[in-house]
């Protein structure tokens, strides 16, 4: 059995270890072979060497990773351990700079396959399990599309299953009826937008709130558009919502298979997509898995017992 030591640099250890040791306990937990010990910066290691080398591979993954992020949770710790999460600088997987200096990154290898698809292709697909991530990067990559000039609009689109597309007996105006139907979408913006800037972009149109029941007869030009919950379109409204786009246009089509809300007698369109589209030139499609999870770390763990009992 060899020892090495480890020494925490450049951070505080705090950070390393965690809220009450659990990113450290967690260390433990992924490596039960090998005795773990610490005393301020300071970690002892005892082990079989190849299990030690690999094991301050890791913890050296985890000192750049807390070198270059400040807010990280257990999940964020999880992914990094597991080889998931994007360890290197961030600025090579830079979204755009939000609000107050918040760097909005892709934090996964899926989420920064779906940055690169959407930057050779058209159209996108990002298929996944909730928490993933697909939404966020493509509200990030609609915003910088629109902060670079590359598109004068964003356009938002969201199939409102639960009003069956008839929202007339809804109160308020266009928009405060789906709203609720694209809170998620808001809640993206929001952090990458600043609040004023936000505000007129709504009231100018800029950003502008599409129903998938009003986009018939459009041509979409110009702008970034976004399906997001596309799982929950029919296979008539998905071609139809499809067909929209002009020539200058980017389309990014979010949806989760696996959470399907539309009525038993009527088909999702978003498989049927994938598979009678997935070999055109210029439309990418991208999967994200439970490793992409970035929401709480127990979202993962639901996601994997879940499909575990999939008929």
């Amino acid at each position: 059995m060899t020892e090495r030591k480890f020494l925490i640099e450049d951070i505080n250890p705090a950070r390393f270890f965690g809220p009450h040791n659990s990113y450290f306990k967690h260390f433990k937990s992924k490596y039960p072979d090998i005795k773990l010990s610490s005393r301020g910066s300071e970690i002892k290691i005892k082990g079989e060497d190849r299990q030690i080398e690999e094991l301050l591979k890791v913890l050296e993954s985890i000192v750049k990773y807390l070198k270059l992020n400040s807010d990280v949770t257990l999940g964020d710790m999880e992914r990094v351990i597991e080889g998931a999460e994007k360890t290197g600088d961030n600025r090579s997987h830079l979204i755009l700079h939000g609000p107050n200096g918040r760097l909005i990154t892709a934090r996964t290898r899926n989420q920064q396959e779906l940055v690169e698809k959407v930057a050779s292709n058209d159209i996108v697909f990002a298929i996944g399990p909730a928490g993933t991530g697909k939404t966020y990067t493509a509200v990030g990559l609609a915003v910088r599309a629109l902060k670079n000039k590359e598109v004068k609009r964003i356009i938002l689109c969201r199939p409102a299953v639960e009003a069956g597309e008839s929202l007339g007996f809804l109160p308020g105006d266009l928009k405060e009826k789906i709203d609720p139907y694209l809170r998620p979408l808001y809640d993206a913006l929001q952090d990458m937008i600043p609040p004023e800037k936000y505000k007129n972009y709504l009231e100018t149109g800029v950003i502008e709130i599409a129903p998938m029941a009003f986009m018939r007869g459009r041509t979409l030009n110009n702008c970034f558009v976004i399906l997001d919950e596309a799982q929950n379109a029919t296979e008539i409204q998905l071609k139809m919502f499809l067909t929209r786009m002009g020539p200058q246009a980017k389309v990014v089509v979010t949806g989760d298979l696996s959470q399907i809300d539309l009525p038993a007698k009527q088909r999702s369109g978003l498989e049927p997509a994938i598979q009678i589209l997935r070999s055109i030139k210029g439309i990418g499609i991208v999967k994200l898995n439970e490793n992409d999870v970035v929401r709480h770390r127990l979202v993962k763990e639901i996601i994997k017992a879940y499909n575990k009992v999939k008929p």
